[in-house]
C-alpha cells in the first residue's frame, strides 16, 4: 500500500461523507414528518436511553464520556458513518418488508452519484495496472414475473485491492471502479473489474474509539456496493459479498444476507467470473 492510500484518515472520510450527504439528501431530510409521528419517534428514543441508564445504573463518568463522545463524532464529521454502519442495516430491513424481488441491503457512506454512463459490456474504469484478481460480473435485471427489463441502469462503486474508495482518500482518480452501466435490450450486462479487498472502517477517529472501548473489530467483508433502477420498479440498493471472504459472518456493519454472497468461478480467460441476476419489485 502506497503512502498516499495510508492517509486515508477517518476525518477526510468523514469530511467527504458528510459534506456528500448533505449534498445529496437535503430534499428528503428537509421533507416534512407531522409532529405526532416525530413526538412519538423521539419520544420512545430518548425513553429507551432512560431505561438503560436505569437498569445499568449509569455514572457520571460515564454519562460524560459519552457526551463528550457524541460531541467528538459530531467533529470528525463521522456521524453518516456511525449510522451507516450500527443503525441502518435495521431501517433497510424494514423498508423491505413485502418485496418479493432481489434482496437489498445498506447503501453505507461512500455512495457518489454521477459515475460515468457505461455500455452493457464494459470496463469498470480503473488505473493502470489496477491491482487485484480481475472479475467478469455478469447477470439480467428482470421483474418479478422475469419480463427482461431492458435498459436497466446499475450504479456499480467499490474499494480496490487496498480497501479504499475513489473520492474518500487521496491519490485515487475520481471515479476509480466507479460507473453506472446501462443493461442491454434483454436487461443483460457484462462488467471487468477486479475483486474489492476487505477493509476496516476507520479507526482513528470517534468510531474508533467506541470499537476500541467495547472490544469489537472493525471489518467489513469485501463486496461490490449497486443500486440497480427500471422505469416503474422499485430502485434496489444492494451489497454483494465473496464466498469463503473473511468476516462474511461477522461484518461490523450487519449487511450481509445469504441471498447476497457470490460464488466466484475460474474465468476461461483469466481472473474469476460470477453470474448474478437482480430481479425488481414493481412500484407502488
Amino acid at each position: 500500500m502506497s503512502d498516499a492510500t495510508l492517509k486515508a484518515t477517518a476525518a477526510a472520510s468523514g469530511a467527504s461523507a458528510t459534506e456528500r450527504f448533505l449534498t445529496d439528501k437535503t430534499v428528503q431530510t428537509e421533507a416534512g414528518t407531522d409532529a405526532a409521528r416525530v413526538n412519538t419517534l423521539v419520544t420512545e428514543v430518548i425513553t429507551a436511553v432512560h431505561d438503560v441508564i436505569r437498569r445499568h445504573q449509569v455514572t457520571y463518568d460515564e454519562y460524560n464520556a459519552l457526551k463528550s463522545w457524541l460531541i467528538g463524532v459530531g467533529q470528525d464529521g463521522e456521524w453518516p458513518l456511525f449510522l451507516d454502519v450500527w443503525v441502518e442495516h435495521v431501517v433497510e430491513e424494514v423498508a423491505a418488508t413485502g418485496r418479493g424481488g432481489s434482496k437489498g441491503t445498506i447503501e453505507g457512506p461512500y455512495y457518489v452519484p454521477g459515475a460515468p454512463a457505461l455500455p452493457a459490456t464494459s470496463t469498470l474504469p480503473m488505473r493502470e495496472n489496477e491491482a487485484g484478481t480481475q472479475l467478469l460480473f455478469q447477470g439480467q435485471v428482470t421483474g418479478v414475473s422475469g419480463e427482461p427489463l431492458g435498459g436497466a441502469l446499475l450504479e456499480m462503486w467499490q474499494a480496490d485491492d487496498d480497501g479504499l474508495y475513489a473520492q474518500f482518500a487521496p491519490g485515487i482518480p475520481e471515479w476509480n471502479l466507479r460507473g453506472s452501466v446501462v443493461a442491454d435490450a434483454d436487461g443483460r450486462f457484462a462488467v471487468t473489474t477486479v475483486q474489492p479487498a476487505p477493509y476496516q472502517i476507520p479507526t482513528d477517529g470517534s468510531c474508533g474509539r467506541l470499537i476500541a472501548a467495547a472490544g469489537w473489530h472493525a471489518w467489513r467483508p469485501a463486496h461490490l456496493h449497486l443500486k440497480v433502477y427500471a422505469p416503474g420498479h422499485e430502485p434496489l440498493t444492494t451489497q454483494l459479498y465473496f464466498k469463503g471472504g473473511d468476516h462474511i459472518q461477522d461484518d461490523v456493519a450487519s449487511a450481509v444476507k445469504p441471498e447476497l454472497v457470490l460464488d466466484p468461478r475460474p474465468a476461461p480467460g483469466g481472473g474469476n467470473e460470477v453470474v448474478y441476476d437482480f430481479v425488481l419489485d414493481p412500484a407502488s
